[in-house]
């Protein structure tokens, strides 16, 4: 148990210090709810296509994906350039307890975007899905949320505390509205559709849409390439890391 407690009490310090900071929760927390409820919702479409329920699919994908960037990213960068991950380094705690914690935070926050689109997808939009597929969508949403924590940490290693958000937003949102996060994809050129085939948010986007019943085929592949993304990513934030150690 002691070898556990370091770990416990450093994801309990910083989901304390996030939940604390009303200026990352809320907006982290908003920003997919009000896009839903506009475009999901409220906005009219025509013909046979169920808003409510694709909007809930991909809106959900996008949300989960941002707290992953923004607390590794622009955190990791500010920490880095102060010295706190220093100062960790050489404290007595294990040397994956400041990432582990993150990523809890992480994990934490890509579940309650899932519960808050759910049940407004379930209450307002009146979206009728089995079960299951709820449950899928949960399972997806939160373990997706991992390769975005890794995109993340490789920014934080390498961009600075002064520019981290702006980096950040520069990738979340062209990425996601190129993955057909935001719009169907089929919509878009077919350049962009080739296009997204090489960021990450589209094939998390795919596993949730097969999950909810809005595509078919098989989640294989999908996997394969969030994991492939994952690897590359830790790797070179791991490079990026030890430089600024070695500093």
């Amino acid at each position: 148990m002691s070898t556990i407690n370091p770990y416990l009490a450093e994801i309990h310090a910083e989901l304390v210090k996030t939940f604390r900071q009303p200026g990352f929760v809320l907006p982290s927390l908003l920003f997919p709810i009000c896009f839903y409820l506009l475009f999901g919702i409220l906005m009219p479409h025509r013909g046979q296509f169920d808003a409510a329920s694709w909007f809930y699919a991909s809106y959900s994908a996008f949300g989960v994906i941002g707290p992953a960037l923004f607390g590794f990213g622009a955190a990791l960068a500010v920490e880095r350039e102060a010295g706190w991950l220093d100062l960790k380094r050489v404290a007595p705690m294990p040397v994956g307890a400041p990432l582990l914690a993150k990523m809890a935070l992480s994990l934490v926050f890509a579940l309650l975007i899932y519960i808050a689109l759910s049940v407004l997808a379930l209450v307002v939009g009146k979206v009728q899905m089995a079960p299951s597929r709820w449950l899928a969508s949960g399972v997806v949403l939160v373990l997706g949320t991992l390769p975005f924590c890794a995109l993340g940490l490789l920014i934080g290693a390498y961009v600075r505390a002064r520019s981290a958000a702006g980096v950040v937003n520069l990738i979340y949102l062209p990425m996601s509205a190129l993955s057909g996060l935001w719009f169907p994809l089929f919509l878009m050129p077919e350049a962009v559709q080739k296009v997204a085939l090489l960021m990450p948010a589209y094939h998390l986007g795919q596993l949730n849409f097969i999950a909810t019943g809005h595509a078919d085929g098989s989640v294989t592949g999908h996997i394969l390439a969030l994991v492939v993304f994952s690897v590359i990513f830790m790797a070179l934030a791991a490079r990026g890391l030890a430089r600024s150690e070695v500093r």
